[in-house]
């Protein structure tokens, strides 16, 4: 084992003995979620299924949730009228309408295209989302592919490139996966727009700047967050420490900057 690849491990189990001793920090928003810790919630529209709620607004009805569709599971892709949906394959196999794929499919069906038919034979563990109504948007087709015929694009940071799902021109939201290679850090940045992500395979060390303070902690397969709108995060110390691959999410177009550090909100916010 190379030198580097020790120190990663080494300060892979050390963040995995803190864990175990204090737990993540509590932060204003939900960051640093395991999923798996989260209760299980009954889905009206998804019957017969194990579901667990990432957030979601009860006023409008927009939610994040990860699914487990049993074998042998036969529905419709459900929903709340005038709202859109977007699935993710994590593991399984999925079939909608008569398209099937397994892991890394994905599909978003637009308003008004609610009562796909959704089967799955062997099971299968999916994200699930449904959005707010949003005039602005555009894409008024569904959309079913299999992301991994889609070629990774290298962006601009080092050791992290990127696969686009989705992206409306209209009110400019995205869905698109990202791939941090092992050992690959970001820099400190913040987005206009809320921003979720879930980790759908490896590990990786994050920081978030609370009111002028880091917080750093550390997510696996199932890792979930959903950040506000300018907050920054990133930083040296947020490094894969297993090439990771995260869904990421904006609802509405997110204009990205960069920072030299982590700064008081009240300073970012007057710049």
């Amino acid at each position: 084992m190379s030198m580097s690849l020790k120190v990663i491990w080494s300060v892979f189990a050390l963040l995995v003995l803190a864990g175990c001793a204090s737990g993540p920090p509590k932060l204003p928003y939900p960051a640093f979620v395991q999923v798996d810790e989260l209760d299980d919630i009954f889905m009206a529209s998804l019957p017969g299924v194990r579901a667990k709620q990432l957030s979601g607004d009860p006023q409008t009805r927009r939610t994040s949730n990860r699914v487990d569709l049993p074998a042998a599971w036969r529905g419709t892709s459900g929903g709340t009228p005038g709202r859109s949906i977007e699935l993710f394959v994590i593991d399984g196999q999925l079939t909608i309408a008569d398209i099937s794929f397994g892991r890394g499919g994905y599909a978003f069906l637009p308003a008004g295209s609610l009562g796909f038919n959704i089967v799955s034979e062997d099971g299968a563990r999916i994200l699930y989302f449904v959005n707010d109504t949003d005039p602005e948007s555009v894409i008024r087709s569904p959309i079913i592919i299999d992301s991994g015929l889609l070629e990774w694009e290298q962006t601009t940071k080092l050791g992290v490139s990127s696969k686009e799902l989705r992206s409306d021109p209209g009110n400019g939201s995205k869905t698109w996966l990202v791939r941090v290679a092992t050992g690959a850090s970001e820099a400190w940045q913040s987005s206009s727009a809320l921003r979720e992500g879930y980790l759908v395979t490896g590990n990786q060390q994050y920081s978030e700047c609370v009111n002028g303070e880091i917080e750093t902690w550390q997510y696996a397969p199932g890792g979930y967050f959903y950040r506000p709108a300018n907050i920054i995060s990133g930083g040296p110390d947020s490094l894969a420490l297993m090439d990771a691959i995260w869904l990421m999410r904006e609802t509405t177009k997110g204009e990205v900057r960069t920072w030299p550090g982590c700064v008081e909100q009240a300073v970012a916010d007057e710049n």
